[in-house]
C-alpha cells in the first residue's frame, strides 16, 4: 500500500495514525534526504553531474536551486 496525496493533504496525520496501529512505515521522503545527506557519495555524484551550483555553503545540497 503506498500512501499519497498533495501538501497539507494529511499524509503525515494518517501515517501516524497507522503506525500507532502496528503497520510498518517506509517515508520514502526520509530516504530520498538521507541518500544525498553531506558527505555521502551519493551527493558527490549529483554535484559532479549537476555542477556545484546545487552545494549550499554548508555543503548539502540546495533542493531550490536549479543546475
Amino acid at each position: 500500500m503506498a500512501l499519497t496525496g498533495g501538501i497539507a493533504s494529511g499524509k503525515s496525520t494518517v501515517a501516524t495514525l497507522f503506525a500507532e496501529r502496528g503497520v510498518p512505515i517506509i517515508d520514502l521522503d526520509l530516504i530520498a534526504r538521507e541518500v544525498v545527506a553531506p558527505g555521502t557519495a551519493l551527493l558527490e555524484q549529483v554535484f559532479a553531474r549537476f555542477g556545484g551550483a546545487l552545494r549550499r555553503a554548508d555543503g548539502a545540497l540546495d533542493r531550490r536551486a536549479t543546475p
